[in-house]
């Protein structure tokens, strides 16, 4: 079992964090309640660090636990249009493409549409919650509730409640959106 990792993301987090807030060694060893050795060796990757002082140094730093044991993401992240897992409509010229899935503590999801003209995509009800909100980026479409959907053309936005049954259907050839998810 490979043990190092986890400590030089733990040293690196340290780090950044403690460069973040401005915070001198002697200073964050202070608040945390933890002697600057310890410290010190824990921003050098080496050291045992228990988890009561780890909570420590987050409640220090104001950060939460998972920023500190996670290795960072990306702050700049990019999806080629031709990118990402598709999936398909079994009743429509359909297909949704997860873009970006949703990080922990929120919950939302981020696809691209492309849609052909027919009978479009008739969405049952998602979880009680759910809100799509949709821009359209080419084409034009009718989206919404499936009772009274609305049409859309380029750069057009609607939201609607997704916890009702609701329609995506295409009136032009190549109409693309993007999508958003999320549930309350």
């Amino acid at each position: 079992m490979d043990t190092k990792a986890p400590l030089d993301v733990i040293a690196g987090s340290l780090r950044r964090e403690r460069t973040r807030t401005g915070l001198s060694l002697t200073e964050l060893a202070k608040r945390a309640g933890i002697a600057k050795s310890t410290l010190s060796q824990l921003e050098s990757g080496t050291g045992n660090p228990s988890v009561e002082t780890l909570w420590a140094l987050c409640v220090a730093l104001g950060i939460q636990f998972a920023d500190l044991i996670e290795p960072p993401r990306p702050k700049v992240q990019v999806i080629r249009a031709d990118e990402g897992p598709a999936i398909y409509s079994e009743h429509a010229d359909y297909s949704a493409t997860l873009v970006a899935s949703s990080p922990p503590n929120a919950r939302r999801d981020l696809y691209r549409i492309k849609v052909a003209p027919g009978p479009g995509r008739e969405s049952q009800p998602h979880m009680p919650g759910t809100i799509e909100h949709v821009v359209l980026s080419s084409g034009r479409a009718l989206i919404g509730p499936a009772d009274e959907p609305v049409e859309l053309g380029p750069g057009d936005y609607v939201v609607y409640p997704g916890d009702v049954p609701h329609l995506f259907r295409a009136l032009t050839p190549a109409t693309t959106a993007v999508l958003v998810s999320e549930t309350s």
